[in-house]
């Protein structure tokens, strides 16, 4: 298990924090041995992180009878990047990766804050109206239309228990932004306290809104269900990154970067982000998770696609949700549990 083709050699070229993120990811895998760390103009050879460094490549190209990867990782390649020591290594069969291709490849998500303009001005994959595209479409709209069929009697059931737990409205609208950043008003089944006001768009400072039903219904995501008269109107996809607030549009545009590619593609009811990372309770968590949306709007595909509803059907199934969503829940009642002993004791 220890040989060819179960376990690759590889060389890192490269000292900067994506190559540190990379070599942590190889390292989470039995298939990948680091051999070197290496960059160009450095000599000596010390241990980093248990890895040994290498100044040179032409130092680490020594090893190239065990090596089957190089990895450049390179923070600034211009007049650094070894063309001679590379083409030597590729005519002796050595596979040469991008570190950026990589860590996409075994992380499922874009290193956002590592990635240049180019690598997105020469994707093929982006800005481009595949079959994938169209056939995604059609499919949302039959499941949608069948979906709603079939659920009809759920939604009488849902309604009613909602107008018995708490005053308010069944459903609740809220503005969103789309495709190609147009805003439409998505629907779901409400699940907070209409009476109490909201603090802002992030679901832990909404946490003590939750009502004893929503909190059921957003276990198994059955809130979830009215979008599907959005994707029968065109304003979503069954699959695709989740529509963001209209109010937190220009904050994400400002602090998240290449968000505007997020509109390229119609938004969805479940998505890559959702089923890999979950809800996003702040500004730096909305850039984490935006990594995952963007390995979607470049890598979309049917088996991608399979994968998600996969993952979806199994949170439904399971009710699961993510560790952050299960402590801020419990934060909640711990707030709810409080105040109540507080008035109690003043009463």
């Amino acid at each position: 298990m220890r040989l060819r083709p179960f376990v690759e050699n590889i060389l890192v070229l490269g000292q900067s924090h994506l190559a540190n993120a990379v070599t942590e990811e190889m390292r989470k895998r039995r298939r990948y041995r680091i051999l070197d760390l290496m960059e160009p103009g450095e000599p000596g050879r010390v241990f980093k992180d248990g890895v040994p460094f290498v100044g040179s490549l032409d130092r680490g190209l020594r090893t190239i009878p065990r090596t089957h990867r190089i990895v450049v990782a390179l923070s600034e390649r211009r007049g650094r990047l070894p063309i001679e020591a590379l083409l030597d290594a590729k005519r002796q069969g050595v596979a040469i990766e991008d570190a950026v291709h990589l860590y996409e490849r075994l992380t499922g998500k874009l290193a956002l804050d590592q990635l240049q303009p180019s690598h997105l001005i020469f994707a093929p994959e982006l800005g481009r109206k595949s079959l994938h595209t169209v056939l995604l479409r059609v499919l949302s709209v039959l499941l949608a239309v069948a979906g709603l069929v079939i659920c009809a009697p759920f939604f009488a059931l849902i309604a009613l228990l909602i107008k018995w737990d708490s005053p308010g409205s069944v459903f609740f609208l809220h503005e969103r932004i789309g495709k190609d950043g147009r805003k439409f008003s998505l629907v779901k089944f409400r699940t907070m306290d209409a009476v109490v006001p909201s603090k802002s768009e992030w679901v832990r400072d909404n946490g003590h809104r939750i009502t004893s039903v929503g909190r059921w219904l957003r276990k198994y995501r059955l809130d979830e269900l009215p979008q599907l008269f959005n994707v029968v109107m065109g304003h979503m996809n069954l699959i695709g990154p989740r529509p963001h607030p209209a109010s937190n549009y220009h904050l994400f545009m400002r602090n998240i970067p290449f968000y505007a590619f997020r509109a390229t593609v119609l938004p969805g009811i479940t998505g890559w982000a959702q089923v890999r990372y979950g809800y996003a309770n702040d500004l730096q968590e909305e850039i984490e998770k935006m990594q995952y949306d963007m390995y979607y709007i470049k890598y979309h595909s049917l088996r991608l696609d399979v994968e998600i509803m996969i993952r979806t059907i199994a949170v439904i199934i399971l009710g699961s949700e993510s560790p952050r969503i299960g402590a801020i829940m419990k934060d909640a009642s711990v707030s709810k549990d409080e105040s109540r002993f507080d008035k109690q004791s003043a009463a």
